[in-house]
């Protein structure tokens, strides 16, 4: 018996570079199945730039990326979404003309099977695929308790709800991953409080794991198992959240006492 298995996510000396300056520069570290992991550091430590290696938006010049049990040299959004990665952004990426159930449903995009033609005329599998998809965006709306907006229009809502919406559209492609960036950004100390009870609550109902950017410390510290720390594209800490907390060089990197 296994009493350690693999990680469902594994970095590997990722090197990144936009017109040969370094974003980020030999990051190795891994994300264990059912954890919730954290990325902090600074403004301009890398932290997006990573997530968007991670699933495919930047291709690293150096280093791999191993995924449920995959290795790959490069990942492509296209696959990273196939295995199973599910990605929310900084700025919100929904469709602010379409309905919440239209947005989440958008989601589910990856498991339909039927064919565009069959899609385009209403026949085969497709009424019946219709029917599922509706039903597991109605189960995701509720989940994240959204039902009283799920017919408003997108762009009519609080950036709060927003918010949620694309976390609910994440959570319908059914992710092992979840990568969220800065989900509470813009929020107000009650929205993050409820936004921190999501996350948490899809970890545990759905067993998802889930790496997420966020630089309130507290909310970080509160959810989180796992803390990785980036400052000027370098690892510089990387472990439970007590002993990051305890880091010498992760409380210079934050108090700006780094020489």
């Amino acid at each position: 018996m296994n009493l350690f298995p693999s990680p469902l996510l594994e970095l590997s000396h990722i090197s990144l570079s936009f017109k040969g300056v370094k974003a980020i520069t030999d990051i190795s570290f891994a994300v264990a199945r059912g954890e919730i992991c954290a990325l902090i550091g600074p403004n301009g430590a890398g932290k997006s730039s990573l997530l968007n290696v991670i699933n495919g938006v930047y291709q690293a010049q150096e280093g791999q990326i191993r995924f449920d049990g995959e290795v790959r040299r490069h990942m492509r959004p296209h696959h990273a979404a196939e295995r199973g990665m599910a990605r929310s952004f900084q700025n919100l990426a929904l469709f602010k003309g379409m309905t919440v159930l239209d947005n989440v449903l958008t989601g589910r995009n990856l498991k339909r099977r039927s064919s565009w033609i069959e899609q385009a005329l209403g026949i085969g599998r497709a009424p019946r695929e219709d029917d599922e998809q509706r039903r597991r965006a109605e189960e995701v709306i509720e989940f994240l308790n959204i039902q009283s907006w799920r017919q408003s229009l997108v762009g009519t809502l609080p950036y709060g709800l927003q918010k949620r919406v694309e976390l609910a559209r994440a959570l319908a492609a059914e992710p092992k991953l979840l990568l969220l960036d800065e989900p509470m950004a813009g929020m107000n100390a009650a929205e993050k409080k409820e936004m921190s009870r999501f996350i948490v609550d899809i970890n545990r109902e759905f067993g998802t794991t889930v790496v997420l950017i966020e630089h309130d410390i507290g909310v970080v510290m509160g959810i989180s198992s796992h803390v990785v720390v980036l400052d000027y594209g370098r690892k510089i800490g990387d472990g439970p959240p007590e002993e990051v907390r305890a880091n010498p060089e992760v409380i210079a990197a934050y108090l700006g006492t780094r020489h």
